[in-house]
């Protein structure tokens, strides 16, 4: 799930096969870890997968959260979501191999991680979504490297 306005990513799970029930307790689990900031939410889009029931919707509707769904066919009307799932598979999964669900889970969970501390974002003026508005500075003196997912990624910091 990808918060429009910050690019803010949750993992919510990895399944195989996810189903109705599988989904709407997932719906569940991001609310209880929001706490307090599920509210905000005024809109959740979403496609038309048959895997998003009606116990979904009434999940998010509980919250006070609308859910929208979008046209048939037109997956241009969520591109957050879809340009999301080419990142994490360019930047990510494409270049690994996934050892099971265990695995994956594990790499989408750092992955994430990544993206919302340290991936500068053209969105947010390249700012990573869990940054402020004013967190922007040139670093000055010597620079730290960090190696994320066993040198995949690598990302930089002032040293101290």
């Amino acid at each position: 799930m990808i918060e429009v306005g910050t690019r803010f990513v949750h993992v919510l799970g990895v399944t195989a096969n996810p189903d109705g029930g599988w989904v709407a307790q997932q719906a569940r689990n991001l609310l209880i870890d929001l706490g307090e900031r599920a509210g905000v939410f005024r809109f959740l889009v979403r496609d038309r997968d048959a895997k998003f029931t009606r116990v979904f919707d009434d999940v998010m509707a509980g919250n006070g959260t609308r859910v929208v769904k979008i046209p048939p066919r037109s997956p241009r009307a969520n591109a957050f979501a879809e340009r999301w799932v080419r990142t994490v598979r360019s930047e990510c999964t494409d270049r690994m191999l996934i050892f099971g669900k265990q695995h994956l889970r594990a790499v989408l969970t750092e992955y994430a991680a990544h993206y919302n501390r340290s991936r500068p974002l053209r969105s947010l003026d390249l700012r990573a979504p869990a940054a402020g508005a004013d967190v922007i500075g040139l670093p000055v003196g010597r620079i730290h490297r960090r190696q994320v997912l066993g040198g995949l990624i690598n990302e930089y910091e002032r040293a101290g």
